[in-house]
């Protein structure tokens, strides 16, 4: 595959069965040390060490994925900016999303980072949240802005061009809305780099191979419950005096480590200026918050919490 080349959400749909499986060794077939992938990777830096140049981008860890040239066309940018050096595990994979524990480059100051990488038809989810669309500006394929279901609509039957600047844009729109949280004290990964269909972030956890869980896989003590509760209620007003609403809040997309919640996926997030419609995603995530805490002991009124709030920011009294 050519990585040199910008690759569109649909290119691995086209990607034939012998292709996708041209990097696997066949389990019968003894390997020799030569063709051992970390041996190759090892010679060619060695070669590009010698010549001066880089070495090309070539994690071990994704010699046998189906979706490997996908996942190399989608990191690689990070790779020449010297954020990252490999790719060393697999943290999670959703219907929209995959998430890479990444060596980090130096430079950065950190040992890990995290890569999200979407996947080629993650706006098939996506498709009837007309909510979530009416709240964010819409990108065509000319690179104009503007909003509402109207504008989705009109670029959703543009050209290949035009549909993969749409994808873009929602991924940037979450980039900047992570970093815009994340600037203001908001608990969330602190965001590197966004480039193309990938999004670069800090690591949560410890060793590549143990991120830290997700919520909803945690039990709490209750001694620990209560201030966290109140933790993430916090983190929901400084996100709404930032003009931001999460939009699918729960414990499938808040992660626990030494303690404390990260909170992450802000694909979904939306700007209540744009739409009054919001104050009922607001109850939503509240109440989703509420009832994952209440089996902890913590009692709250989430209707009467998400009401307070609202009406605080619609006073702009935050």
């Amino acid at each position: 595959m050519d990585t040199n080349r910008s690759t569109t959400p649909d290119d691995l749909d086209l990607l034939s069965n012998s292709e996708a499986d041209s990097a696997s060794i066949p389990r019968n077939q003894k390997a020799s040390y030569e063709a051992n992938t970390d041996v190759q990777r090892w010679l060619r830096e060695q070669e590009a060490e010698r010549a001066g140049t880089k070495p090309p981008f070539n994690p071990s860890f994704l010699a046998h994925q189906r979706d490997r040239p996908w996942v190399l066309s989608s990191l690689e940018t990070f790779y020449e900016d010297d954020l990252i050096t490999d790719v060393l595990a697999m943290v999670k994979s959703g219907k929209e999303a995959t998430v890479y524990c990444c060596a980090a480059h130096p430079s950065t100051g950190l040992e890990y980072v995290a890569a999200k990488v979407y996947r080629p038809r993650m706006f098939r989810s996506l498709r009837n949240d007309a909510v979530y669309r009416a709240s964010r500006p819409q990108v065509d394929a000319k690179g104009r802005e503007g909003r509402g279901a109207k504008r989705w609509n009109a670029t959703a039957k543009e050209t290949e061009r035009g549909r993969a600047a749409k994808i873009t844009a929602w991924i940037r729109y979450e980039y900047e809305t992570q970093r815009l949280l994340y600037d203001a004290g908001a608990d969330a990964p602190r965001p590197l780099a966004q480039s193309g269909n990938a999004v670069l972030m800090e690591y949560i956890g410890g060793e590549p191979g143990t991120p830290a869980p997700l919520l909803r896989e945690v039990t709490l003590g209750r001694e620990e419950a209560a201030p966290l509760f109140e933790r993430v209620l916090r983190n929901i007003e400084l996100w709404l005096a930032c003009d931001r609403v999460h939009g699918d809040l729960s414990a499938y997309n808040m992660l626990y480590w030494d303690g404390a919640i990260t909170i992450i996926d802000f694909a979904q997030a939306v700007d209540p200026r744009y739409n009054p419609a919001v104050g009922d995603l607001l109850a939503r995530d509240i109440a989703r918050v509420c009832q994952y805490f209440a089996r902890f002991g913590v009692e709250a009124d989430a209707a009467a919490l998400a009401s307070d709030l609202w009406l605080r920011y619609l006073r702009a009294d935050l």
